[in-house]
């Protein structure tokens, strides 16, 4: 399960960088979970074929990773932002002011809206 999470999100973030025929083989298989037989009936080619391609496109999509690092920076931000929210969520409950709520509430509303952003 691990590896599809990971082949769905370094997709998600360097898929378009793929050919076309890479990108409809490659979410065949990932994100409408096709088998190779499958996959290759449709696309015309050998289930060897589909096996290299998307074997092929792992790796590709693994280097744009190695050297750009958008799905490391990407998770790091939202680690920090869901930081920001549990700290925010502290200091509300230790500082009950009317003033200070309205203030910590803007600050989780900023980084509620950055998550889903991200």
């Amino acid at each position: 399960m691990e590896k599809i999470f990971e082949q769905g999100l370094l997709y998600d973030f360097y898929g378009e960088l793929l050919t076309e025929h890479q990108q409809k083989i490659y979410e065949d298989a990932v994100y409408n979970d096709l088998s190779l037989g499958e996959i290759a009936a449709e696309a015309g080619i050998s289930r060897q074929g589909v096996h290299d391609l998307i074997k092929r496109c792992d790796k590709i999509l693994a280097d744009y990773e190695a050297k750009l690092h958008l799905v490391e920076r990407f998770a790091e931000a939202r680690k920090t932002v869901n930081e920001m929210l549990k700290k925010a969520d502290e200091m509300q409950k230790k500082n009950p002011s009317d003033t200070f709520i309205k203030d910590i509430e803007e600050i989780k509303q900023l980084g509620k809206e950055l998550l889903e952003k991200l």
